[in-house]
């Protein structure tokens, strides 16, 4: 027993997204979680501990691979988001019923009560229940300099980083109400603050108003890149040369989902691209969950940490109260 738990410690602190027993071709589970970013591990873990076979499947694509630290969650603030995952992983091996799998979900059908996961490895998956903490894919605009400084000098969230651009000259990149609405909120860490629409204002006079008595600035030309030193930025160049000096870029992209099997399962999404849920994070599909960043426009780690323990405690709850249920229909045909 020493050395197989020796041999978990070993694999889960390399990173290795598999267990001393693997699950192979033909694995039947009670749970697979579809993602093993902090929603799914966070999902294991409830389920580990409520001694549920669970599966996770993970193609080790974090969104927040690029960031330099995790912020705004408890006890592990700056962490890098890397060795938050090592310890999610690590904190998992005591419970021998959940399983960690490298790979990718290819497509997902429903047979019967159980649903068949089908992996690009050739393995097949059946389970009663899925989780789908697959995250999301942002649309970076097709700007010289933005992706390469993503995560650090440039950014999406400024409850993740606003605060190391506190003070400091920024530039929101947006236009129409959603830009409007992300420059004033910048204002609660600079005040120092220049919307950048990329070309022509989509919005009107009350909001340029309202920019305005708010002490932000807006320049409509079209961006042309973003400079700066390895992943931080001095400045944002417009098209024709004009430098505007900033310490930040903020952007709010479109994003779309990481994987056609929410598609594939038949679970709603809505307008803005995410899973639809309810508040305990099942899909419109029948024993299908989701959450974290693919089903919330709330994006932050603890979220994601508590959607996936309270989904995880839903979904245990159920499984419990079905196998009950079955064992009193049993003995009842018995008697």
């Amino acid at each position: 027993m020493a050395a197989m738990a020796d041999r978990k410690d070993e694999l889960h602190t390399t990173g290795e997204h598999t267990s001393a027993a693997e699950p192979k071709a033909g694995t039947h589970t009670e749970v697979a979680i579809i993602g093993g970013g902090v929603a799914g591990l966070s999902a294991a873990l409830v389920l580990g501990r409520s001694r549920k076979r669970t599966l996770v499947i993970d193609a080790g694509e974090p969104r927040n691979a690029p960031s330099p630290g995790v912020h705004s969650f408890f006890s592990r603030d700056g962490m890098l988001p890397a060795d938050l995952l090592r310890i999610g992983r690590e904190q998992l091996a005591p419970y021998d019923s959940v399983q960690l799998r490298r790979g990718r979900v290819s497509t997902a059908e429903r047979v019967g009560d159980r649903f068949h996961l089908h992996l690009d490895d050739g393995g097949v998956v059946t389970t009663r229940r899925v989780v789908l903490t697959l995250g999301v894919v942002d649309e970076l605009p097709d700007i010289e300099g933005l992706r390469e400084r993503w995560g650090h000098g440039v950014f999406h969230c400024p409850y993740c980083h606003g605060w190391e651009m506190r003070d400091q000259p920024l530039a929101v990149l947006g236009n129409g109400a959603e830009g409007v609405r992300l420059a004033r909120l910048a204002t609660g860490w600079t005040r120092d603050i220049m919307l950048c629409t990329n070309g022509p204002a989509t919005f009107g006079h009350e909001e340029r108003a309202l920019l305005a008595r708010c002490g932000i600035a807006v320049h409509e030309r079209r961006v042309a890149r973003v400079d700066g030193e390895g992943k931080g930025v001095s400045g944002v160049v417009f098209e024709g040369g004009e430098m505007l000096p900033r310490a930040g870029v903020l952007v709010r992209p479109p994003i779309h989902q990481r994987s056609d099997l929410p598609a594939a399962l038949g679970c709603a999404l809505t307008e803005q691209g995410v899973i639809r849920t309810d508040e305990d994070g099942r899909t419109s599909v029948p024993g299908v969950f989701a959450v974290g960043d693919c089903a919330s426009l709330m994006q932050q780690v603890a979220v994601a940490v508590g959607q996936a323990t309270r989904a995880a405690i839903v979904l245990n709850n159920e499984l419990v109260l079905e196998a009950t249920a079955r064992c009193a229909s049993a003995t009842a045909t018995r008697n």
